[in-house]
């Protein structure tokens, strides 16, 4: 059996955000598909036994339980020491870029992008307001990263893993990157790290049963 097992699914960034982290850092894992879409995670037996908040992901370490992706990857960096900090003030930014994603990048794109391309609500003004934030959003990041190679200067970090997730489902989102090149520059440099994979290549689940 693998050291890491990761509970998750290929639609979630949010697991991806853990799955590439493993990858890149040469982990011994693999994942285990949960049926979020036939209401897995809303059973008594996966949140009694896995997660009681009901979501992926969900990392088992040997029989350590560990969810909700920040924390999961602040475990990993100690495990691996890497992708991390150096001292206090990157802890910080590490630290603060991740909660503006998941603020703000995943916390509104990931929404956004279940209601346009995975339930297929329509525009509504729902979609429509969270079309507007994201947006604003990856502007902030497209300015950022006019100066800075990745989250917190010249090295990837976890930030970075957490900031890119739901960007990789490129043509899911309706909201075209290319207006945003610095963003997509920044993407090509996580895609040029040694390990890189897209979230349908390391996690089960794509594409969605109802559509084979």
């Amino acid at each position: 059996m693998a050291d890491y097992v990761l509970h998750c699914m290929a639609q979630s960034g949010h697991s991806y955000k853990v799955a590439l982290m493993l990858e890149l850092c040469g982990a011994d894992w693999t994942p285990r598909w949960v049926d979020f879409f036939n209401g897995e995670t809303r059973t008594e037996e996966f949140r009694s036994t896995l997660n009681e908040m009901g979501e992926v992901p969900v990392l088992d370490h040997r029989g350590k339980l560990l969810t909700q992706s920040a924390v999961i990857m602040d475990y990993l960096v100690e495990k691996f020491g890497r992708f991390g900090w150096d001292n206090n003030e990157e802890r910080r930014e590490v630290l603060r870029w991740t909660i503006f994603d998941n603020q703000k990048v995943s916390g509104l794109i990931g929404p956004l992008r279940f209601m346009r391309t995975l339930v297929k609500t329509g525009e509504t003004d729902v979609t429509k307001f969270l079309d507007g934030r994201s947006q604003s959003a990856l502007a902030i990041l497209d300015k950022h990263f006019a100066k800075n190679e990745f989250a917190i200067g010249a090295k990837p970090t976890t930030a970075d893993f957490s900031l890119c997730s739901y960007l990789f489902y490129d043509g899911e989102l309706g909201i075209d990157l290319a207006a945003y090149p610095n963003v997509v520059a920044w993407l090509g440099r996580i895609k040029a790290l040694p390990g890189w994979k897209h979230p349908y290549d390391l996690m089960p689940g794509h594409p969605m049963p109802e559509s084979n």
